[in-house]
């Protein structure tokens, strides 16, 4: 492999390689005979301080596949472990290399990683390789929960390598460029406590510290500091997907980031009749990730985070265990605190009265013995077109937007401002599943990537509420038949 010769922006550090060799191993990408572009996220790399102009040649084809490596770039592939449906196990990165950390030019920090490049050591089994519907799919999603303003992955750049890959059937292969504010997970630190030293773990601890959380390495105890700054940005980032309706389907700790970012758009939807037990996933046959369970699922998640630190937290094991407890209990009230205060916004309330919990509850509890839609129930609120929603009409919702409206006059601000409220908080559009399965049938079916870019145009900004979107709303065609989604391995 050869350097790039040309002017793209890269400005690559490796902070990552110069942890123990415990976390990594040192690998390049396995080379692909005609890659070419699918997607490149223009905005995107304009952001991270790249030349879009210049990465859109064949160089920069060559770059996001594999076949060259950008000047500055040390690839490599991460080890981490994780409870994969409960059960632990060692994993690591099987098909992904990191090439290294873009430093923008606002001196931001991102990983740049390549999906799909080939086997590594933590392959198990795997040919390291992808297709191109998942990862087109992981650019459509992944976008869209930009939009929506979900800490999220995103996704650089999609590249066809001109060869198939083999799963069930043959499909062609493709190549996914994966930005992140970083790639440590739960599952980094399992691993580290699992299988490296004290000090390795230290170390791997001070590092997240550094890049995530700078502001708490003063602190007295600040691995206890770190525990509690990631449960805070997962109760936060769980209470997002909740108000959207977003179902991850996948929550092994290997998917639950330090930084609070969505990662791993495999198994996921968005869920249209609201049902608290819906599950898309075709592998979760227990309902283990089932909407109402996500919650609960991440806390479950951070309980495993606090036992991987337990040895920093104190040196005495029963106090260790017992800050870990303390510190981890909160994560319930935090999360219902964040989701409280974004369905008040969705219902277009200012401030605080003790009985909105039933308010709500009395909303959700008609949608659900209804089968209301999910986001068109509160797009109809927001629009005051009540009769848009399968709910008018019906005794219940009579009295309970009664309620409502008696509730939204108790307060200070205008209906204008509530109305406002409200748009800014319930989603016009979403990724509906029927959408996105219409535009990668006619990309990879077909080749025709244009309905693929249109959706992705409309998600970009889902609160706008523009005629254009209307469409986009359109509920899909009435099917006995579950929707169902897979890992895309």
């Amino acid at each position: 492999m050869k350097n790039e010769k040309i002017e793209t922006g890269w400005n690559l550090d490796t902070s990552y390689a110069r942890l123990p060799e415990l976390f990594f191993t040192i690998q390049k990408p396995t080379p692909v005979n005609s890659p070419k572009f699918v997607v490149l996220n223009e905005p995107l790399a304009t952001s991270l301080g790249l030349k879009a102009e210049s990465l859109r040649s064949e160089d920069g084809a060559e770059i996001f596949a594999g076949n060259r490596l950008p000047d500055g770039a040390t690839p490599l592939a991460q080890a981490y472990a994780g409870h994969q449906f409960g059960h632990f196990t060692m994993l690591g990165d099987g098909r992904a290399i990191l090439l290294g950390e873009q430093i923008t030019p606002d001196g931001e920090r991102f990983d740049i990683q390549l999906k799909g490049v080939g086997r590594t050591p933590y392959s198990r089994g795997g040919d390291g390789r992808a297709a191109l519907g998942p990862m087109l799919r992981e650019y459509i999603i992944s976008e869209a929960m930009h939009g929506l303003g979900i800490p999220t992955t995103r996704s650089l750049a999609v590249v066809s390598t001109g060869e198939p890959v083999i799963r069930e059937t043959e499909l062609p292969g493709a190549i996914l460029a994966r930005v992140a504010a970083s790639h440590l997970r739960v599952g980094t630190f399992q691993y580290a406590a699992r299988w490296g030293t004290a000090e390795e773990l230290r170390s791997l601890a001070d590092y997240a510290i550094k890049r995530h959380f700078p502001y708490i390495e003063g602190d007295e105890n600040r691995y206890l500091s770190l525990l509690k700054e990631v449960i805070k940005r997962q109760a936060a980032l769980i209470a997002k997907w909740q108000l959207v309706g977003f179902i991850h389907g996948v929550m092994n700790t290997d998917n639950m980031t330090i930084s609070g970012e969505t990662i791993d758009y495999g198994p996921c939807a968005f869920m249209d009749t609201y049902d608290p037990a819906t599950v898309f996933s075709s592998i979760d046959r227990e309902g283990r990730y089932a909407y109402a369970n996500q919650p609960y699922i991440g806390g479950w998640n951070l309980a495993r985070f606090a036992e991987s630190l337990l040895q920093l937290l104190h040196e005495n094991q029963e106090q260790a265990v017992e800050l870990a407890q303390d510190t981890v209990t909160g994560f319930t009230e935090l999360y219902k605190s964040n989701w409280l205060s974004g369905m008040r916004a969705k219902l277009g309330l200012f401030n605080e009265e003790e009985q909105d919990e039933a308010l709500i509850a009395d909303l959700l509890g008609m949608m659900h013995k209804h089968r209301a839609d999910y986001t068109n129930t509160f797009r109809a609120l927001t629009l005051d077109r009540h009769e848009d929603t399968v709910l008018f009409g019906t005794p219940e919702f009579t009295q309970w937007h009664e309620q409502w409206q008696s509730r939204l006059g108790r307060q200070e601000e205008s209906k204008e401002s509530s109305s406002q409220l409200m748009r800014d908080s319930n989603p016009s559009v979403i990724p509906r599943n029927h959408l996105v399965e219409e535009a990668l049938e006619a990309a990879v079916e077909q080749g025709d990537y244009s309905v693929m870019e249109r959706l992705v145009d409309v998600l970009s900004d889902p609160y706008a509420y523009s005629p254009e979107q209307c469409e986009y709303a359109t509920l899909p065609a009435e099917t006995t038949r579950p929707y169902r989604t897979f890992c895309g391995t």
